[in-house]
């Protein structure tokens, strides 16, 4: 008879944390972390994302595509899409008619943005209105530190930065709430109302304008540090696009320091693993395409999401460069959308299905289908194409896991993956498992940033 022990080996199928595994470069795992800190740090929005992949881009030799230049394999080209979101490409060996390999993340997070006309004064407090984007908790969103980045599009073409908050020497700003002793009646509202969307008002100042006449001068004192600092008026504020998300940079949690607390990990935790991947990566066989995409969080809209024509046309283009066609290019491609799963949190088990659930140091997980309740709005990758990714991550030492986005008829939730298959290419979601996700400070593990970056780096080292 069979020993046991050894049947099950071969058998079942059983998950590993992967912080046990003697395969594991302790070492290669923390250089990579630092790097993600430091771009997680600096890429607080979609903008400072494009902004700061760029550079890293350009730095690894990286240049601006031109759609009538001629390019040959090992090119490292990219298209800045109206600073928003971003397509990095290296020219394989291989015709890109036969097929490119594609890692497709979004870099938009949730957040508060300013409304066009944000700024008003009330009981001789500055305050700015918000619309918050993407789903959030609003509870969480008050009383913690926030910084303001964006931009101001001025009627003359000139376009002024704005970035307050994230140097140690910056102000902050500050949505308020209600102290206990006078919250009975808010305790009342239901968890989605505690805090109403029209409440998440941020404070920006106090001190009003030296002068015993007029009203509003606390919002003119503002008004004039504006217009000292960036040159614009009230008025400008109906042309810019202006986000507040949450101050501070990305911290090592734990005593053991395995995991990294921050806002923004939805979704850079997989889109810093797919840049780098295109950055390091040799010359590919198959032409090898990193998308960081906008507007994920609303619906992936927009010129700047993936339900555009962006990157239809962008391999189109490399195909017409060789002479081939874009619509087999897609028909022939391979794509990981690399996006984030909930991660079982042993406070809040009953939310989740745990023989289906990701865990933290478990490695990349792939969530083979999205959508909720009867898998609305998923593409459902095929079981050929997950047979394909399993065999190149196991591979190439990538340790993995399955998971799902809560219990049927409870979770749900939506990635650009059925924006990629829509163009007839084969896609499965992979990423990290996240705790707290689309809260203010979310948590993932070290191990699974690094072996996201490893499989991504599998897809596109792929014969």
């Amino acid at each position: 008879m069979a020993d046991v022990k050894e049947l099950k080996e071969k058998l079942c199928y059983l998950k590993k944390n992967g912080l046990t595994l003697d395969s594991v470069d302790g070492s290669a795992v923390e250089q990579f972390s630092k790097g993600y800190m430091d771009f997680l740090g600096k890429a607080k929005t979609e903008r400072l994302s494009v902004k700061e992949a760029i550079r890293l881009a350009e730095a690894a030799g990286f240049t601006e595509f031109d759609a009538d230049q001629k390019y040959s394999a090992g090119d490292r080209v990219y298209v800045n899409n109206r600073s928003k979101s971003l397509a990095l490409a290296v020219i394989g060996t291989e015709a890109v008619e036969k097929g490119v390999h594609i890692a497709a993340a979004h870099i938009d997070s949730p957040r508060l943005d300013l409304k066009p006309n944000p700024h008003y004064e009330e009981a001789e407090m500055a305050l700015f209105k918000t619309h918050y984007y993407g789903g959030i908790k609003k509870y969480q969103w008050t009383t913690v530190p926030l910084a303001l980045h964006g931009v101001f599009c001025k009627k003359d073409g000139t376009t002024v930065e704005v970035s307050i908050g994230e140097d140690e020497n910056d102000p902050v700003f500050v949505v308020t709430d209600l102290l206990p002793h006078l919250a009975q009646d808010q305790y009342k509202r239901t968890p989605g109302e505690l805090i109403r969307g029209e409440e998440l008002n941020i404070l920006i100042g106090s001190r009003p304008f030296k002068c015993d006449e007029g009203s509003e001068l606390v919002k003119l004192n503002i008004l004039k540090i504006l217009n000292e600092k960036y040159g614009i008026c009230e008025e400008d504020f109906l042309s810019a696009e202006l986000e507040c998300v949450p101050a501070g940079k990305p911290r090592d949690i734990g005593f053991d320091r395995s995991m990294i607390g921050s806002y923004g990990h939805d979704d850079r935790v997989c889109a810093y693993p797919c840049l780098m991947a295109a950055i390091n990566i040799d010359t590919p066989k198959h032409t090898a395409i990193t998308v960081l995409a906008d507007k994920e969080e609303t619906g992936s809209d927009g010129n700047t999401g993936m339900n555009s024509t962006f990157i239809q046309f962008f391999v189109e283009d490399l195909a017409r460069m060789q002479g081939g066609n874009g619509y087999r290019a897609l028909r022939n491609s391979k794509c990981l959308s690399a996006d984030v799963n909930a991660a079982f949190d042993p406070t809040f088990p009953d939310v989740m299905e745990r023989r289906n659930a990701a865990f933290i140091n478990y490695g990349a997980v792939i969530t083979k289908y999205t959508g909720s309740r009867g898998k609305g709005g998923t593409s459902d990758a095929s079981a050929e194409f997950v047979g394909y990714i399993r065999k190149i991550l196991d591979d190439n030492g990538v340790v993995w896991q399955t998971g799902e986005l809560g219990k049927v008829d409870l979770g749900g939730g939506g990635t650009v993956a059925m924006y990629i298959a829509n163009l007839g290419v084969d896609v499965v979601d992979l990423g990290v498992p996240v705790l707290s996700m689309h809260a203010p400070f979310e948590v993932v593990s070290k191990f699974d940033v690094y072996m996201t970056y490893l499989a991504v780096k599998a897809l596109f080292d792929a014969e």
